[in-house]
């Protein structure tokens, strides 16, 4: 697709911050933009006159979807929606913020993806590029749209995205790069139906690289080894688990390099402030990708020194009388909550439960094992989360009917000596308008509580 769309009619649907800043960026370009949302809101009105682009609120875009050039979607919105196949069949061009954005990118693009650990790595290799190119941005699924950056940046920028299997799935042309999968367990199988769909749309991150780019996957996830065979492009392992003939591993505390016939130790586990294994992969996956990025070892070395947890990713959030507060609120499917559980290392008042997205909770109430003291559950799926703990016998189980109930009862039942944290495990939707927002309310508790 050209990029010139000067005069063109475009239609952009969904009026999160991926559609306003396509709306702002199609008019910068020349179009003629609609910004469409189902919601028809007085803030969402006085959005689009603050932009200067007209406005269809309240309803699908059925009647006008093919009077237009060019149908530009939030992720938020699947594929499968009547007017957006309506406007396939009729061949117009349907394209994903992302995509649009990553066809008018000058630079270089390092993208990452996976079911877990996608913010963190993506933060972390943001601040490795920062301190080799002054100007890399972070863009994606981290929250700040590509769109919104995307003119911004020469061919001496530096971007790091983090891309989900939403935006992945309206990738056409994109090509990273280097890109990096970092796991891939069960989730959003309520829009991806199959996990074979939702692999699929993950691997469209390395599906137009070339031999000149690199792949860095999970050596010790089985998804990840598979897609070494349908990659195009170096594929670079990183492993926890095992040592590598070729790539970033460990042995004993300690992260070694492997590569290009050279090796070296590039840091002690024990440096990092990041807390669990899954952190010591997110650390072997973003240096990887600095590495093929060109950055020297002692840059690399002192980012991960200097780095902090993400918000709402297994964050410290305080100690009272003992007791270690830590908001995961971002755990919003069973793996990354076990992972966060296997990062404990004292008896845990567990907060979990909420909106399920189609997903198993067997093996992560398994995985609860000594470690978790209490679960206090929460949310929508907690009926279906207290068959499985019946089903594996555990019944140190708390139900709250609101979310301030599940603090109380958490602190009230730590001792000293105790972890309470929110690992939820399963989508916020059904409490909170975000994940963000339970984290925060969790935080603002933690912080009122009185201490020795």
């Amino acid at each position: 697709m050209a990029m010139d769309l000067r005069g063109k009619k475009v239609l952009v649907c969904g009026m999160a911050l991926s559609g306003v800043y396509s709306a702002i960026l199609l008019k910068k370009l020349g179009a003629h933009v609609i910004l469409q949302d189902i919601k028809d809101t007085e803030e969402a009105r006085k959005e689009g006159e603050k932009i200067g682009v007209e406005l269809l609120l309240g309803k699908n875009p059925d009647d006008i979807i093919l009077e237009q050039d060019v149908v530009v979607l939030s992720p938020g919105l699947p594929l499968t929606l009547d007017f957006i196949q309506k406007a396939i069949d009729a061949g117009i061009y349907v394209v994903g913020e992302f995509e649009l954005a990553s066809k008018l990118c000058k630079c270089d693009v390092a993208a990452i993806t996976g079911t877990n650990g996608k913010t963190t790595t993506t933060t972390l290799l943001g601040d490795i590029m920062k301190k080799f190119k002054e100007n890399t941005v972070m863009v994606g699924n981290i929250g700040i749209p590509f769109t919104k950056e995307v003119l911004g940046l020469d061919e001496n920028s530096y971007c790091v995205a983090e891309v989900s299997s939403f935006q992945l799935e309206t990738i056409d042309t994109f090509k990273p790069n280097i890109s990096a999968v970092l796991n891939i367990t069960p989730d959003h199988l309520d829009r991806h139906k199959t996990m074979e769909n939702y692999v699929a749309a993950k691997e469209r991150i390395f599906a137009n690289q070339t031999s000149e780019d690199f792949l860095i996957l999970n050596y010790d996830n089985p998804y990840c080894v598979d897609m070494k065979n349908r990659a195009n492009c170096r594929v670079i392992f990183f492993s926890v688990t095992c040592e590598l003939q070729e790539g970033l591993f460990l042995r004993g505390a300690d992260i070694w390099v492997r590569l290009d016939n050279a090796e070296f130790l590039l840091i002690n586990i024990n440096e990092l402030s990041i807390i669990g294994y899954h952190n010591v992969e997110n650390a072997m996956a973003a240096s990887a990708m600095a590495l093929c990025a060109g950055v020297p070892h002692d840059i690399i070395r002192t980012a991960l020194k200097e780095f902090q947890a993400v918000p709402h990713r297994m964050e410290y959030v305080r100690t009272v009388n003992d007791i270690i507060f830590y908001n995961d609120s971002k755990a919003t499917n069973p793996g990354a909550a076990i992972k966060s559980i296997e990062s404990m290392t004292r008896p845990t008042i567990l907060i979990g439960g909420g909106y399920n997205k189609d997903t198993s909770f067997d093996e992560w109430v398994k995985s609860f094992g000594r470690i978790v003291k209490y679960l206090i559950l929460i949310g929508s799926a907690k009926d279906e989360i207290l068959r499985v703990c019946e089903k594996y016998d555990f019944t140190d189980i708390l139900v709250a009917d609101t979310f301030d109930c599940a603090l109380e009862l958490a602190y009230k039942n730590a001792t000293s000596g105790d972890c309470v944290l929110l690992s939820p495990a399963c989508a916020s939707w059904d409490m909170f308008t975000s994940y963000e927002e339970r984290g925060n309310i969790f935080k603002d508790y933690v912080s009122k509580l009185g201490g020795e």
